[in-house]
Order: structure tokens, then sequence, then C-alpha cells
């Protein structure tokens, strides 16, 4: 009897130790994402334009809950959102209205936007990784951030007339460089970090909505590459310092076809210890690899430069040990046609192709547990004639405004795009299950 009972007072407390130790967040167990004690396998988007459909006064609230509906229904699960945008809003290529025209001085009601997406997102029982700053100049970014501290002209990249996208990089890689920059981005950095929600009154360090903090979209060391490095140390130290919740990524597309250029080394950028996992972007049209108007030859070369660069990554990710999620992907409509009723059975190939590599690498220990693919249109539509850049009145899309309009995104009328992206949806969760321990 006395057996029994320390049998059963054994049995009571390693229920309620596993009770305690279930979090809510979105943790790092065993090299993958765990959540409530399961497999945290997702399904995720690109939905950048989120905090701005959500603002007050905009009128666009009522989609912003129509698009997540949708997605969830189809078993999106991840977001990947913007919460930082630079102005000014006389600037060309940005997105408008920016959350800082000045810097310090925050949009109020585009923070108000990102308090409505968090808080209908937990609803759904989605997750957000949070984005808190570019590279790149359609939301102001870095480059804005150096033209602020040294007042000189940023040089645009295509379609700029006359830009180059290699003079680009190394004006935006500057911030590295520049304390004032630096400083000043992480000061805005920190308003986010310990922000409380207008309407939940939580505060976001303490919100399991949000999976993870993401320095910055695609980042790149270019010639800059020891301050680069700093920058990241640096800056995953304030939000750790500032959050015990959550996760915190780089932002990183990986090594691409021309990682020289780039200044990016995916191990020794992911290697630092306040990285929680690493990240890959796949272009293989922007890499010059894809041609829409000659699919029958190129999509099988895109498939396996697809197929080759999540290996590689996957490959040397076992060297630091550490999860690695496929958080963009894209691929343009048949014929690169951006009329809203053309085909999408070629993009429909690609997706399906890289959804089969996540599955295939989630089934070894969950090395990619999840994947995000570019971007969600849903309703939004571009403006005639096709093809065209953003307007200010135009809808919002998940094209970035200095992008073709239509080029990436996935409408909610794709119906053979939306019935892939569920049946995979479906199988991440199933596999997630199967790997819960009784």
């Amino acid at each position: 009897m006395r057996k029994q009972i320390i049998r059963l007072i054994m049995v009571l407390c390693i229920t309620a130790i596993g009770t305690v130790i279930a979090s809510p967040f979105v943790q790092i167990k065993s090299g993958s994402f765990e959540r409530n004690n399961s497999p945290y396998y997702f399904m995720g988007t690109n939905f950048w334009q989120g905090m701005n459909l959500g603002a007050p006064g905009l009128g666009r609230r009522n989609q912003l809950v129509i698009e997540l509906d949708r997605m969830k229904n189809l078993g999106i699960k991840q977001l990947r959102i913007l919460a930082l945008s630079e102005g000014p809003d006389s600037a060309p290529y940005r997105i408008i209205p920016a959350v800082q025209n000045t810097p310090g001085i925050m949009n109020e009601d585009l923070l108000k936007g990102l308090d409505f997406l968090l808080v209908e997102m937990k609803k759904r029982d989605m997750t957000a990784v949070v984005c808190l700053a570019n590279f790149w100049p359609w939301s102001g970014g870095f480059a804005q951030w150096v033209s602020w501290a040294d007042a000189s002209t940023i040089p645009y990249p295509p379609p700029h007339p006359g830009g180059d996208w290699g003079t680009f990089q190394d004006y935006s890689a500057r911030f590295y460089s520049l304390p004032q920059a630096v400083k000043g981005q992480q000061e805005s950095v920190k308003k986010i970090i310990t922000r409380i929600n207008s309407l939940s009154k939580i505060p976001y360090n303490e919100d399991p909505t949000i999976m993870s903090w993401e320095l910055a979209n695609e980042p790149r060391g270019a010639k800059n590459r020891k301050d680069f490095l700093a920058w990241i140390s640096s800056s995953a130290k304030l939000i750790k310092s500032l959050d015990k919740n959550h996760l915190v990524t780089i932002g990183s597309e990986g090594e691409t076809l021309n990682p020289r250029d780039a200044g990016n080394n995916f191990v020794e950028d992911h290697a630092i210890a306040e990285i929680d996992y690493a990240t890959i972007h796949i272009w293989v049209e922007n890499w010059g690899v894809y041609d829409p108007k000659k699919s029958n030859i190129s999509l099988p070369m895109a498939v396996d430069t697809m197929r080759n660069y999540i290996e590689d990554h996957v490959n040397k990710s076992k060297t630091f040990k550490k999860p690695v999620v496929i958080e963009e992907f894209g691929i343009a409509r048949d014929q690169r046609s951006m009329d809203p009723k053309s085909s999408t059975a070629d993009r429909d190939h690609y997706y399906e192709a890289v959804f089969k590599e996540t599955f295939r690498f989630m089934n070894m220990k969950g090395l990619v547990p999840g994947v995000n693919f570019w971007a969600w249109s849903g309703d939004a539509r571009p403006s005639k004639p096709y093809g065209s850049l953003w307007k200010k009145s135009d809808d919002l899309l998940g094209d970035p405004p200095h992008e073709e309009q239509g080029w990436y995104g996935v409408y909610g009328s794709d119906t053979s795009t939306l019935n892939l992206i569920k049946s995979y949806a479906k199988k991440f969760e199933i596999q997630a299950k199967k790997e819960i321990k009784p």
C-alpha cells in the first residue's frame, strides 16, 4: 500500500511539473519549436501590411478581419508582420503612412493598428514574427536612418532612374557604423518591445501571440561585416534584456547566390548566442534562375535550385544546432501575368515543391519547423493597367511599393494555390500531433 501511495505521489508530481513547464510562448526545445509542450510546426505567410490595415481611421479593419478569417480557415497560423517603418511619407517607393516620419516620434494610429492586429490574431490562435527594421528602402529602413544621421541623399536602387543595387547596398550597410543611426533605431525597438497593447492591456513582451522578434528584413553585411556582426549581437542582447519570453532571429535571407556581394555568412551570423533560430529566403526569379516566360525550361531549374538552397542551409545549421525557417519564397503567376484571373499552374508546381521540402525536413526532428510564402493579398487587387508600381490610393497587396503590384501575391480567388496551402497546413498539423509525447 505504501509503495502504491509513493507511486501516486510521483505521478502527481510529474504531472504538476509538466503543467508548470508548459508555456504558451513558442520556445526552442530539442532543436525545434515547441509550444505548450507540443511541437510547433506551421504554415505561414508574409503579411507586412497588417499593421497598416488595422490602423484606425484608414477604414480597412473590416478587410483585415476578413483576411485573418480566410487565412485561419486555410490552416495558416503564423504571420510575418512589420512593426516599424520610417518616413518621410513624401519619399519615393515607400509604405505610407510611416510609423516614424521623424526619429523617435511615433504615429500612434499605426501602433494602434498593430495592437488591433495582434488582438485579432490571438482570437484565431495565430502567432507573429514581428520585424523591426529593413535593409531595403520600401519601409524606410537602414537607409533612412543613415540619411537622418548624416543628412546624405539616399541612392535609391531600381526602379529609380539610374539606380544601382550595389550602390544602394553599400549605402544601407553604412548604418552599422553610424552610432547615431544605430542608437536611434534601437531606441525605437525599445518602444515596441515595451509597448502595452492599447486594447488588450497586455505588454508586448508578455504576449504569447508574438512568436519572435526579428532584427530586420534581409540585413546584409555587404562590405561592413565587422560592424554588422556587432549590430546583430548588440540588438539581440538589447531585446533579450527587455524580454525574457520571446525568441529572437536575424531575418537573414541566408547565403544568396552571390554571398560575397551580400556579405552574409550563415553559420557565423547565426552562431551568435542570443539568436534563437535561423531563416532563409528563396527568390529564384530575382536570382535570374527562373524565367516565367520560359517555364518549360527554367521551372525544373528553379525547383532544383530551391532544393539545393534549402539542403545546403539545413546542413550548415547543424553546426550551430538551431532550426531553420523558410520565411520568404515566391514565384510569379504563369507567364509573369499580373492579372488576377491568370493561370497559376507553374506557381502551384513550385509551391508544392517547396512545401514538400519543408515537410521532408520537418520529419527530421523538426529541422525546418515552418514556412512563410510571400505574400498574402487576399481580396486586395492591383490597379490597372496591371504591373504598375504602388500608389497611395491603391490596395496593399503584399508586394512592396517599388515592385510591380500583383507580382508575387496570393489572392483569395486563387483556388488551386489555396487548396495546396490548406493541404500542406493539414500535413504539418498531423505531423506535429504524431510527435506529441504521451
